[in-house]
């Protein structure tokens, strides 16, 4: 909205102008008179202000010319201040109701600052106000009755704050020279007022992403209104077409996000779209995410539209060739549908096209040679379809083309070299698809590459192209599953932005490069399952690998030591029985000298003969001794020191090589996650048990000591919210913990899911209650750990990551690989001084009890509590998941109430959990049982009581 803002700031220059001084005494007096309640005013308003981090107000002081005063401006000839304008300035405090004294103000700015608490009522009294923009801040409460008194209001922006109750219809009353109005990130509700007809000169509605519900009142035809935005709200009832019909001034009209249908049941879009046609300068339609059913109808020809947003609706059928009528969209979105027929010709028409979506949908066809047809193209995603045929060499002639998805479709044929004539990708996605035949050697023309090509699940074959080696700039490179042959040639060197390389499963042969060492940006490689030879270049050991997979080959020789070699196991060279060496399971190769003709034979054999059959003669002497001693004092023992429980477990006993089979040799395919400190794959046992098999990296001392460390603690633990371990298998060369599998992932994953293109992320699916119990769970084992285990625990790792859900969601932590054990000096109850057992994780990440304290966290960590403790008193959206903010506005009011009731108590706990001082945090068994109440209350048990303890609530939580 910034054109708005400068439009207005325009228009109020004329009444910023000073003019010269009045002789007149009166006059001076009156001047006096006023600027010393103007400064009285202002000077209480600088004592409501909390925190003044940029020193905005040092110079509000009595003694300085209120005129002088930062950030105001005056009128001397009115004899006021007129203009307050504290924007960006970081300021932590409520609203003065003083400023209300102000009465010959025109203009109130306290935009992206931290205010709190609700927008004082006393502002009616400034009736000349012309302004007022409180954007991003923390206020709630409701847009007060008595603005129904601004009747010189002619901008109003509260836009990201937390703002509640409906809107007061007599503000449209009154306000009848209201031109814009922006609403949008709050929590207003209720009906839109149809009072809002009453504004003929509003010409901006922004309600975006808020609580509105029912339909769009027919008053709005009322208004000259160029820009309608009411997404993410819970409006309903059909498209607006009569609204529409009667609004021909309209310029950005945006529904998407509500709970509308199209007419006839959802079924027919064709009316809707008709009435745009008396839109006549409509530039964006967004109608997203409303599950709009139908076809696309012949009406949607709009020619003035820049911008069409239909995706994630039911929208079935073929492209109309009216399609080609859009000779003004720059940007078409249709993905998400069901889509199914044809993309007509006329798609060329569209000359001003630059992003064209159409991934997830069914198109079964092949793709039209018209899309090749347009010269502003830049972004274009068929991806996720059923596309076949072969790929049009038309597609070389997008000469805008920077990212092009054609991935998992059913694509065959080759690859066509006009192509790759497209010197402007940085994204060439062919994936997944039954192509066919060679990579051209016009790849070498693809030099300007940024991001990423991938060719892998493919049916391409023939000698990798030295041409790729021109690619000098491309950060991935995958062209594994496919059937590629030859060798890796040594230019691969010239590829110095590389970052990932992927040539596994393939038929490669040959030996690897030396010059593989020159990749310096190198980071993950990837040759296996493959035919390669001959000895692993140590030229890789000088570059910063991260992951390196040479299994499955043809390898020999010795492994290589140092960089990537000392951390890599036996999972990176499985598959090469030739390899010896340090992480591989064959011996070191001893030098062939022929000590059996020499004299010095007969003294060694001599030598290990006697003196063995000595030392064991002595021995047994020993032994017999130490045994009659152990005897004697066992009954002495048993009477000075207590029973100790001793807890055991029959752990199976599976090798090395079970494991490998049961993870299919530890493909890339069965990866689930990777650490710090190793790997997991899924598997199956024989008796088909499905497992995780986490391999540790043994890349430095560290690991080890993770691995022992976790082996440790798991042998001792017991409880359902902590994970169990099946068996270990432990080699010099090769450690892994064997866990059940949990069929729902990590907890990361279900916060953050990544989408299959991996450039963006959707959102989060669980619900309130399943947070709240997974944090009652994971509560729960902390307070095992640190209160009832048998050896008290320290986890030092805590992170959703690391958090797992079996089948019913139950939430169980995992990897204590830097995790200390301890116990109490002193009194019995806890209060005594911890004492480490063991230092075999003392170099790792530092922690304090149950959780990383925010004192040994970096300096984000109380940055982030100063934060959330900053805005939890007024908009929640600014430290809540956005999809719970969504998903709470379909439920019922009841409901709502228990959500915001429920999302505050967690922020308080939070906000306690996380203080600097270790003595002000609760323990884990208070933050367990104020988490079980909690999850209790949302469960339907209203009569709950928070444990005041924690200093959060001791009300009863009803549902007033």
């Amino acid at each position: 909205m910034a054109f708005v803002r400068l439009l207005f700031l325009i228009l109020l220059l004329r009444d910023l102008v000073s003019v010269s001084g009045n002789s007149d005494p009166a006059y001076h007096r009156h001047l006096h008179h006023s600027f010393l309640k103007d400064k009285a005013a202002l000077l209480a308003f600088k004592e409501s202000i909390i925190v003044d981090p940029n020193s905005k107000l040092t110079n509000w002081e009595e003694v300085v010319p209120v005129c002088n005063f930062t950030g105001v401006t005056c009128n001397k000839r009115q004899r006021r201040v007129i203009q307050i304008d504290l924007s960006s300035s970081g300021l932590v405090g409520k609203i003065s109701p003083f400023l209300s004294n102000l009465t010959g103000l025109l203009l109130l700015n306290l935009d992206d600052n931290h205010f709190f608490g609700t927008i004082p009522p006393e502002l009616s009294s400034l009736r000349l106000l012309q302004t007022l923009i409180l954007n991003t801040n923390s206020l709630n409460g409701p847009i007060p009755d008595s603005f129904a008194l601004l009747t010189n209001l002619t901008l109003f922006e509260v836009m990201e704050n937390n703002l509640t109750g409906p809107l007061p219809p007599s503000f449209f009353s009154n306000c009848t020279q209201l031109q814009v109005i922006d609403l949008s990130f709050n929590h207003i509700g209720g009906q839109i007022p149809a009072e809002i007809g009453n504004c003929p000169s509003l010409w901006t509605i922004n309600l975006y992403n808020n609580q509105f519900t029912g339909q769009l009142p027919a008053s709005l035809t009322n208004i000259t209104l160029y820009v309608l935005d009411v997404e993410y709200n819970l409006l309903s009832g059909e498209l607006p077409t009569d609204i529409v019909q009667k609004l021909p001034t309209l310029i950005f009209l945006h529904l998407s996000y509500n709970n509308m249908t199209s007419h006839d049941n959802n079924t027919n879009l064709y009316p809707f779209f008709a009435t745009l046609g008396n839109c006549t300068n409509l530039m964006e339609l967004e109608l997203a995410g409303m599950g709009l059913g139908g076809t696309l109808p012949s009406t949607i020809g709009h020619p003035r539209l820049k911008r069409l947003e239909l995706q994630e609706n039911h929208i079935f059928g073929s492209i109309p060739p009216e399609i080609g009528n859009l000779s003004n969209i720059t940007m078409l979105n249709l993905a998400s549908n069901f889509l199914n027929g044809t993309i007509p010709g006329e798609v060329s028409l569209l000359l001003h096209l630059e992003q064209f979506f159409l991934s997830h949908n069914f198109f079964s066809i092949r793709i039209p040679v018209a899309l090749g047809k347009l010269p502003s193209l830049g972004q274009l995603d068929l991806s996720n379809n059923k596309f076949s045929g072969e790929i049009p060499s038309s597609l070389g002639d997008l000469v805008a083309i920077r990212y092009l998805f054609l991935n998992k479709n059913l694509l065959s044929g080759t690859i066509p070299p006009k192509l790759l004539k497209c010197t402007n990708l940085d994204v060439l996605d062919l994936s997944h698809n039954r192509l066919t035949g060679r990579i051209p050697s016009e790849i070498a023309d693809l030099r300007e590459i940024t991001r990423f090509i991938k060719f892998s699940h493919n049916l391409l074959q023939g000698p990798l192209p030295i041409a790729l080696s021109k690619l000098e700039n491309v950060q991935e490179m995958d062209l594994s599953s496919n059937n590629f042959s030859g060798n890796i040639f040594p230019q691969i060197s010239s590829c110095i932005s590389v970052m990932m390389i992927n040539f596994s499963h393939n038929s490669l042969e040959g030996q690897l490069p030396d010059s593989l060492g020159d990749l310096w940006n190198l980071q993950s490689f990837d040759v296996s399952s493959n035919n390669i030879a001959g000895k692993i270049p140590t030229s890789l050991s000088k570059i910063n690998l991260t992951f390196l997979n040479l299994s499955f080959n043809n390898f020999e020789g010795m492994i290589p030591s140092g960089g990537i070699f000392h951390s890599a196991t036996k999972m990176s060279f499985l598959g090469n029985p030739r390899l010896c060496g340090a992480a591989s399971s064959r011996p070191i190769w001893p030098q062939k000298k022929h000590w059996f003709r020499s004299h010095m034979f007969l003294i060694i054999l001599i030598i290990v003969i006697v003196v063995p059959v000595l030392l064991s003669a002595l021995g047994c002497v020993i032994g017999i001794h130490r045994i009659k001693l152990k005897v004697s004092s066992r009954k002495t023992e048993r009477s000075r020191k207590p029973p100790t429980q001793e807890i055991m477990h029959n752990f199976p006993r599976i090798t090395c090589k079970e494991l490998s089979e049961a993870a299919g040799g530890f493909d890339t395919q069965n990866l689930i996650g990777t650490g710090s400190y190793g790997r997991v794959y899924r598997g199956v046992l024989k008796d088909g048990t499905s497992i995780a098999v986490k391999v540790l990296h043994l890349q430095s001392e560290n690991s080890a000591k993770s691995f022992n460390r976790e082996c440790q603690v798991l042998k001792i633990i017991r409880h359902r919210n902590l994970i169990r371990i099946i068996t270990v298998c432990s080699l010099p060369d090769f450690k892994a913990l064997v866990f059940p599998y949990m069929a729902k992932g990590s907890l990361d994953s279900r916060l953050y899911p990544q989408s299959e293109s991996g450039l963006s992320s959707s959102s989060s699916d669980l619900s309130l209650i399943q947070r709240v119990s997974i944090c009652s769970d994971i509560a729960e084992g902390m307070a095992y750990l640190h209160h009832h285990s048998p050896v008290r625990v320290i986890h030092r790792d805590l992170k959703p990551s690391n958090v797992l859900l079996n089948d019913d969601m139950t939430a169980l932590v995992s990897d204590y690989g830097i995790a200390r054990l301890v116990t109490t000096v002193g009194a019995d109850n806890g209060g005594g001084a911890i004492e480490s057992m063991g230092n075999s994780t003392a170099n790792m990440l530092a922690g304090s009890i149950g959780y990383i304290a925010p004192d040994d966290m970096f300096v984000g960590g109380l940055s982030l509590h100063r934060w959330v403790k900053s805005n939890c008193h007024g908009r929640v959206e600014k430290v809540v998941d956005s999809s719970l903010i969504r998903a709470s506005k379909d439920q019922s009011p009841k409901v709502k109430r228990m959500w915001e009731v429920a999302i505050r108590e967690l922020i308080e706990l939070g906000i306690l959990c996380t203080q600097e001082s270790p003595s002000t945090r609760p323990t884990m068994l208070d933050v367990a049982d104020d988490l079980a109440r909690l999850k209790r209350y949302l469960s339907g048990d209203t009569t709950t009581t928070f444990a005041s303890s924690l200093g959060i609530s001791s009300s009863t939580l009803g549902d007033d």
